[in-house]
């Protein structure tokens, strides 16, 4: 089995980063040089995804642009003069990858999508009976050794034939509430590969003892479109893909976790305060300039000490 496909809803409104998002969508936002939603697709690349698919909104036409043909500009800038080797290397079409791009619909009379779940729902046609990964246009998976999390999890995925492989990293007892969590199997807590006897979406804090919070990063089988179907709405109208997960376990399929390693790190864009240390984060990493703003840096702070 090979995995090849890939989903990365990001219809998402992006209201908590507004008003930076009124105009741009927030994987459009730069962490360092380039946007958020090229990391994740470099990131899916590395782990041999060919085809990816965009499930997305009608305020979200510039990541289209973004991943469109290159070959126009790279003749503009070769007809120029100009060194396209930066440009050049996002030239997927020569790289054998693959975009397609789909819409979330808003019911009639909504005001937004309905939630993961249905978003994933959307890839049905498109994934056919492959498996295929989920990924969360918003968050990065940055650093580490020399296998990345997705890899670890198509291989954790293939050898133990499983329904569903989560990535996953463990939180702060202060922030359990704010992702879902995933429960081991008992005498499994601790590994790095575990597999799960429940999956929590969003608990209250002091409502289980697990830490192990979702890490933004999913491969299904095509069952999975099923258990979606089967699940009911919330309260608030969405449609959660972590029900649809509970399901799977609940029918006896094998689901599992794999955690995020050494050094390894998700950025999860879901506020200013965690975009600008992202942004500040891999523009640091740049080759070119990150030692001039590391320096920079030094001096800012240093320069706001003198004045204390």
């Amino acid at each position: 089995m090979t995995i090849e496909k890939a989903v990365i809803p990001v219809a998402g409104l992006g209201t908590r980063l507004l008003p930076t998002t009124k105009a741009i969508p927030k994987e459009m936002l730069p962490a360092g040089r380039l946007p958020i939603i090229h990391h994740v697709v470099e990131e899916l690349i590395a782990a041999g995804i060919r085809r990816i698919l965009f499930v997305s909104s009608r305020s979200k036409v510039a990541i289209e642009n973004h991943f469109d043909d290159y070959s126009q500009l790279l003749m503009a800038l070769e007809l120029d003069g100009r060194d396209v080797r930066e440009v050049g290397r996002f030239d997927y079409r020569q790289r054998g990858i693959e975009f397609f791009f789909t819409r979330q619909q808003v019911p009639l009379g909504g005001t937004k999508p309905l939630g993961t779940g249905d978003a994933v729902a959307a890839a049905e046609s498109f994934v056919g009976d492959s498996d295929f990964v989920v990924a969360f246009g918003d968050s990065i998976i940055h650093g580490g050794g020399e296998d990345t999390l997705l890899q670890r999890m198509v291989a954790s995925h293939e050898s133990n034939e499983s329904a569903c492989t989560i990535g996953a990293w463990d939180v702060e007892d202060d922030q359990i509430s704010n992702y879902g969590i995933l429960v081991p199997e008992d005498g499994e807590e601790g590994r790095q590969d575990c597999r799960l006897r429940e999956v929590i979406e969003k608990p209250a804090i002091g409502t289980t003892k697990s830490r192990l919070a979702v890490s933004a990063r999913y491969i299904f089988g095509a069952e999975v479109f099923t258990q979606i179907r089967a699940v009911a709405p919330a309260e608030n109208g969405e449609i959660y893909l972590t029900e649809a997960i509970r399901r799977l376990i609940e029918n006896g399929r094998g689901v599992r976790a794999v955690r995020l390693g050494p050094g390894e790190q998700r950025y999860d864009i879901g506020n200013h305060r965690a975009y600008f240390r992202t942004f500040v984060d891999f523009a640091l990493e740049d080759p070119e300039w990150g030692a001039d703003l590391k320096a920079y840096l030094k001096e800012r702070l240093a320069d706001e000490d003198t004045d204390a």
